[in-house]
This record gives C-alpha cells, sequence and structure tokens, in this order.
C-alpha cells in the first residue's frame, strides 16, 4: 500500500512524499486517514525537529508523519485486534498513549503513522493502551476535533474545590456556580463554552470575555444566550477592553461574591492578572493557554491564596477518558466543535500551513488528506468560487452550504468535499 504523507525530516524540514507502506503485522492495522487538523504542538515539533521531545533523535535519517488530530477508517486488522476493530470501522486516536512511560506518539515520533496522511499504520501499542477509540459520528472533522475537544474536557476536570476542614479535593468545576472565560471568543474559548453549557455541569452564571466586539458578535451568534438559558445558563458577552476596572465590572456581576471558576484562554500578563482579581473565596483559576515563552510570569494574589483559599491550575492536553467523553457529546449532538474551524485545505497544503501557523489568522485549519486544495477560509470561499480554476464548482458549492450553516463547516460540507474526492 503507497501512502503520501508529510514527514519532519528536521527544524523546518516538511516534506509531502510518496511511499511504500510494509506489510502489517499481526498486531497491526491499517487505516485509512480522512481529515486532520493542524495542532500549534505540530507546529513547535517542525520548529525545534529533533530538539523536541517527542521526535525522535534520528529523524533525519528515519523521518516521521507529523499530524495528531486525525479521524478515518480502518482497512485492514491484523489477526491478534479482529475480535476488538473490523475493516470499515470509522476512528480517532488518543495521541499521548504513555506507553511504557515514554513520549513516544503518533503524529511525533512514527515513521509509519501521522494524521498528515492518506494511509497509516497504527502499532500495537496504540491498541495495548486502549487509545484506538471507535467513532460513529456524522462528520469524520469531529474525530479529528475530538482531541482538541479533550483538552477543554480535561481542563474542567483538573479544576478543584476544597471544604473547610477537610483536605479531599473535589476535582471538577462548581455545577451552578460562577464561571468566567477570559479571552474566550476564539476557536477554544468558544468549545469551552459549549461545554461549560452542555457538558452535563453547567454554571448558573457564565462570562465570556473580549476585546474585539466583532469576535464576541460572533460568539454571541453561535453559542446564543437564549440557547444557554434553556440550558439553565445566564451567558453574558462582555468586552473588557475599554473598561477602566475590568475586575470590578466582572466582580459586580456576581453580586460581589467572585467567581467559582476562571479559565485564562490568552497568555497574555493583564488577563492572568484580571483572572486572579475576581476569584472568589476557594475559586480555582485554570491557566489554559500556552505560552511560548519560557519565562512567562505574572502577579498572584497570596493574601488571597491564604486567606481566601484561591488556587491555580494548569493542563496541557486531556486524557483518553475526556477523549471518549469529548467523542460521545458529539455523537449525541450535545457539543458542536464547528466553530473551531475556520480554514480547510488538502494534503498539499498541510506543510506550508504547519511550518506558518502562528501567522496564519482565525482558528483550526483542517486538512482532507485524499484531496488536493489551496488553504481557503471558509469566509473565502465565495471569492474562490468567483476566482474560478480547478475548484471553481466546489468553493460555490461549499460556500453556499456554509453560508446556510451560520457559516461554520459542517457535515453536508465534508459530504460535499469528500464527493470531489471520490469522483
Amino acid at each position: 500500500m503507497k501512502t503520501r504523507a508529510v514527514r519532519l525530516y528536521g527544524v523546518n524540514d516538511l516534506r509531502t512524499e510518496e511511499f511504500e507502506l510494509p506489510e502489517i503485522k499481526d498486531d497491526e492495522i491499517l487505516a485509512k486517514v480522512v481529515s486532520d487538523s493542524i495542532c500549534m504542538s505540530s507546529h513547535k515539533a517542525a520548529l525545534q525537529g529533533a530538539g523536541h521531545k517527542r521526535v525522535p533523535d534520528n529523524v533525519a535519517e528515519n523521518p516521521i508523519i507529523l499530524g495528531h488530530e486525525f479521524c478515518g477508517e480502518l482497512v485492514q486488522v491484523g489477526a491478534k485486534w479482529q475480535d476488538k476493530f473490523k475493516a470499515g470501522d470509522r476512528f480517532s486516536i488518543q495521541p499521548a498513549i504513555n506507553y511504557k512511560g515514554t513520549l513516544a506518539a503518533p503524529g511525533y515520533s512514527y515513521h509509519n503513522i501521522g494524521g498528515g496522511a492518506t494511509y497509516v499504520i497504527i502499532p500495537n501499542e496504540v491498541m495495548e493502551m486502549d487509545c484506538l477509540l471507535p467513532y460513529k459520528g456524522e462528520a469524520f472533522y469531529w474525530g479529528s476535533l475530538s482531541e482538541p475537544m479533550s483538552c477543554i474536557v480535561g481542563a474542567f476536570h483538573a479544576n478543584y474545590h476544597t471544604t473547610p476542614g477537610s483536605y479531599v479535593h473535589k476535582m471538577g468545576t462548581v455545577e451552578g456556580g460562577n464561571m468566567a472565560i477570559l479571552a474566550g471568543a476564539g476557536p477554544m474559548g468558544l468549545g469551552a463554552v459549549d461545554y461549560a453549557i452542555h457538558g452535563g455541569r453547567a454554571p448558573k452564571l457564565l462570562v465570556v470575555t473580549d476585546v474585539d466586539d466583532a469576535r464576541l458578535e460572533r460568539a454571541a451568534s453561535l453559542i446564543t444566550v437564549e440557547d444557554a438559558r434553556e440550558n439553565g445558563v445566564d451567558l453574558r458577552y462582555v468586552n473588557t477592553g475599554k473598561m477602566e476596572d475590568p475586575a470590578a465590572y466582572l466582580r459586580e456581576m456576581t453580586g460581589g461574591k467572585g467567581y467559582d471558576d476562571v479559565f485564562v484562554f490568552a497568555p497574555v500578563k493583564p488577563v492572568v492578572e484580571q483572572g486572579d482579581a475576581i476569584l472568589g473565596r476557594d475559586g480555582c483559576l485554570n491557566f489554559f493557554a500556552g505560552p511560548t515563552n519560557t519565562a512567562f510570569s505574572a502577579m498572584f494574589n497570596f493574601y488571597n491564596v491564604h486567606y481566601g483559599a484561591t488556587h491555580i491550575v494548569g493542563t496541557s492536553g486531556g486524557n483518553t477518558d475526556d477523549m471518549k467523553e469529548s467523542i460521545a457529546l458529539m455523537e449525541q449532538g450535545k457539543v458542536n466543535p464547528s466553530c473551531m474551524i475556520t480554514h480547510v485545505g488538502g494534503l498539499n497544503a498541510d506543510a506550508e500551513t504547519t511550518l506558518n501557523l502562528p501567522n496564519i489568522p482565525g482558528g483550526k485549519k483542517l486538512i482532507y488528506t485524499h484531496i488536493d486544495l489551496p488553504l481557503t477560509a471558509i469566509a473565502d470561499f465565495g471569492k474562490a468560487a468567483k476566482e474560478g480554476g480547478e475548484h471553481a464548482e466546489l468553493f460555490r458549492d461549499l460556500d453556499e452550504i456554509c453560508r446556510r450553516n451560520n457559516e461554520l463547516w459542517c457535515p453536508e460540507a465534508e459530504e460535499r468535499l469528500l464527493r470531489e474526492v471520490k469522483d
């Protein structure tokens, strides 16, 4: 079986190549990748090459396939796993397999598996660690987004609270409490808002802040105040950009009590300090945003730590149970991660997109590996159709479909694109 894949050879050295996959062993599985969303972690791996903790030292001689947010179909199942999996099953993968304590992971460490490929061989350890996850959702891209969505789920589970006189932590956010998601109008922030409302442990008050009116208006159109109210949540979108004292304003919204759970979605010092300032007693601040500056720091009120039991946590990804929960919520139609996606492209666009990811505005970049398609913003589908070219008709259809779906990528759009692949 030949595969076409984006392979990492070293620092900023990504090559899209075709090569022959070996015959699978009895404990391996051959799979077809359909969709892969590009993560900033992949950009960091490309930036660091062999210096990345998950990338092998010999990557120059034995390149790895990049990409770890992928979904597809099983093609051929080795004898060892035929009682659990069968050809045609849809799947997603938890890349943090933690096999025998190593950091090796699909999309970072393996020669024959990664999301930026047409076909891959899933190694035995993925199944051994229960990280090959069945997926029965409507669209492949939901399966790709189950990994970033699991990071949000994991963050909500990582928050904790205490009871006076007890040293046992109560894990998770406060149901029926006050929650704030700061800098929350971006793709991952919107995923967090969706999960907060529909994940089964909703707060009573949910405040989402940003400093850009356009982003807040878009967020409010995607996850509406009315929908939140139907789920028992008082949802409020707030622009703190022009306020003299945003912390005081946000505290006032709680009647002075403060917030039980605060999530910070931007590695910005004033935002972190704002989050600290609005914590109520026993409030938990979750620093979700991963900074690139290794010396990043911010002030934290330790008087409140001592007398008000405020505390801080940070998470960097979700575990397998978080990913299973994400998949289940998508399959049940309770959460819809479509608002994370702003660009769509084919495998030919994968390498360049990964290398330039920080310079491309918007949210998630979604790659369909069996088509060559320039990376294109959903908002520019109509423009691409007017410009003509090989995919003009496809872009025209996608533009019409996405316009009917609140300018979002959707299962109908994916179906239309995959029909192009089939044709």
